[in-house]
């Protein structure tokens, strides 16, 4: 694991293997450890004769924790993920982003679209333009004493998964109860890239990825098949789906 200072922001980040590079942005509560690492992707994608960049969010396993709500925006999250491609020197790379990710990955698409190459929307459809669960809720959940106090189901899974990756709670509900920025119909209208929509059958936090495909010109959507939102980031027609696209793509 490696750091570097993203405008006063330590951000810890791994770079392995060789070839196109990809960069992954993991989920709320997650890191690359438990989005990345141990589902499978890093290897799959190394395997494959892919260069894979990945990093803690800020507020995120390794990563600086911050407590102000103000610094948890997406598009200054996206920032970060453009300040490591400064930083490796990258001048160009396709993105994966999971849930939160893929919204962090949006953003980095509508400002820097020179350094993407193409982007994959994974767990989250529609629900990145019309939102989700309330970040109320979930602050709440992050916030409460304990797990048992929690009574929203959805919230619930996402305090007991924070705590699985043994993140910090205080930082996590600062990044919930951070600005909202809505992503705009129009601007995934404006994506260029070759996109990929991948989103789990059962996957009700994520929403519909055939609707989100929809918005964005050319879109791919692959169906997940029988997962949820926190099963379908290792399924292996997930992975086969990615790469393929991958391949198409060039």
């Amino acid at each position: 694991m490696q750091s570097f200072d993203s405008d006063g922001v330590r951000i810890a980040y791994v770079d392995e293997g060789e070839g196109e590079p990809i960069l992954l942005i993991h989920g709320f509560a997650s890191n690359i450890a438990a989005n990345w690492i141990d589902p499978g992707w890093v290897k799959t994608l190394t395997q494959a004769g892919r260069r894979v960049i990945a990093y803690d969010n800020r507020g995120h396993g390794r990563s600086d924790k911050l407590y102000d709500p103000a610094l948890y925006g997406a598009p200054a999250m996206a920032e970060d993920a453009r300040r490591l491609l400064d930083h490796l020197g990258v001048a160009r790379t396709d993105v994966l982003g999971y849930s939160m990710g893929a919204r962090i990955a949006a953003f980095l698409t509508f400002a820097h679209p020179e350094r993407v190459r193409s982007v994959i929307f994974g767990g989250l459809g529609i629900h990145m333009v019309r939102g989700m669960v309330g970040s109320g809720p979930l602050a709440h959940a992050l916030e409460a004493p304990r797990v048992e106090d929690v009574t929203n189901a959805t919230a619930r899974s996402f305090r007991v998964f924070a705590e699985q990756t043994k993140s910090d709670l205080k930082a996590l509900a600062a990044c919930m109860r951070g600005p909202r920025e809505k992503v705009p119909a129009e601007r995934l209208g404006e994506i260029a890239v070759p996109a990929l929509v991948a989103v789990g059958s059962k996957d009700v936090i994520g929403g519909s990825g055939a609707a989100l495909a929809e918005l964005i010109p050319g879109a791919q959507f692959l169906e997940i098949t029988g997962r949820d939102h926190m099963r379908a980031v290792g399924d292996a027609a997930f992975k086969q789906g990615v790469l393929d696209f991958l391949t198409s793509r060039a």
